[in-house]
């Protein structure tokens, strides 16, 4: 099968393509023949290995300490069940489905062997499967963190990085739960993000940005731009303030989270969970949650593809397909 793999961490060019022989699926395995998958930011920081320098230590043992310990990238995936082990029940060759696999990776290949406990279902039926491919990480995410932060109809959200996977996802999910939603992005991307729902879409290049803030229940930080100090004064008493993108307190922030001034949940493992993807799965075929695509790339403009999500102003999802 043809594949791309990793063998040490650099720049988009470590990347290599190659051709390995397909994975053989055990009794509980499915053996998907992968139609698209994506390149996401857990792909560039993992061929990269770029991490905070305080989890460096954790984070080389968990990718690999002198390489990517899982040398075939890609943590998201759609594409055809082709074989299924005997013991399999959830799922029939043919079957066409979605999946994610942040711990195992292995989505840029033509074939990938999953359990069928893992974290993958069927694809919505109302989209392509080639779109069904960017539904799997960033939605999850997404609704992760607004369920932890027990966003309810009603309340005012400002999610701020409105455009990226898990931004674009937060807006919809939010709109759909009942929040009242203001979305942050640049003027390039306001008319896309108005389209996804949003109430109001703020410019964060405009002069007058912080002037149009208003006060929030919640604000959910999608891309790490918008100072702490900042984000205090637009959250009400007893509000909450989520940041997906980075997993360490200030002394400030843990005061105003242990004096209950503030509910304050920051970046941490996301479960990879069957029933989260299902939620998603049909939050799509309900016409509430739409996949938003940046850009197509062919298997063979995977470097390129890379280089472009290295840039960092994706918008939602960069998606790659192998036929």
């Amino acid at each position: 099968m043809k594949a791309i793999v990793c063998p040490q961490y650099g720049s988009p060019e470590v990347l290599q393509f190659t051709n390995l022989e397909h994975p053989i699926p055990g009794d509980y395995d499915i053996l998907i023949k992968v139609k698209a998958t994506t390149v996401a930011v857990a792909d560039t920081r993992a061929r990269a290995f770029n991490v905070p320098p305080q989890v460096r230590i954790p984070a080389r043992l968990a990718l690999g300490i002198f390489k990517p310990r899982n040398s075939i990238l890609g943590v998201e995936l759609s594409g055809t069940v082709v074989q299924t082990g005997k013991l399999v029940t959830q799922f029939k060759v043919g079957d066409q489905v979605m999946a994610a696999s942040l711990k195992k990776f292995g989505a840029y290949a033509e074939y990938i062997c999953l359990s069928e406990n893992d974290t993958v279902v069927l694809a919505p039926k109302n989209i392509s499967l080639v779109t069904a491919a960017a539904l799997t990480v960033g939605a999850q995410t997404a609704l992760h963190f607004l369920e932890k932060g027990n966003i309810s109809r009603g309340q005012k959200i400002l999610v701020y990085g409105a455009s990226g996977s898990v931004g674009s996802y937060a807006v919809q999910i939010a709109k759909n739960i009942g929040a009242e939603v203001t979305a942050v992005c640049s003027s390039t991307n306001t008319s896309k993000i108005k389209t996804l729902g949003a109430d109001h879409v703020l410019d964060y290049t405009s002069p007058l940005f912080h002037q149009q803030l208003q006060v929030y229940d919640t604000v959910f930080v999608a891309v790490d731009q918008l100072p702490f100090s900042a984000c205090r004064k637009i959250i009400r008493k007893g509000g909450t303030y989520i940041n997906i993108t980075n997993p360490f307190p200030t002394p400030q922030q843990l005061w105003l989270s242990l004096t209950g001034k503030m509910n304050l949940i920051l970046a941490e493992n996301v479960p990879e969970t069957k029933d989260y993807l299902q939620r998603i799965k049909t939050m799509v075929e309900a016409g509430v949650l739409i996949p938003l695509i940046d850009q197509h790339y062919t298997f063979d403009q995977m470097i390129e593809a890379h280089r472009y999500v290295d840039k960092g102003h994706k918008k939602g999802n960069v998606v790659v397909t192998l036929d």
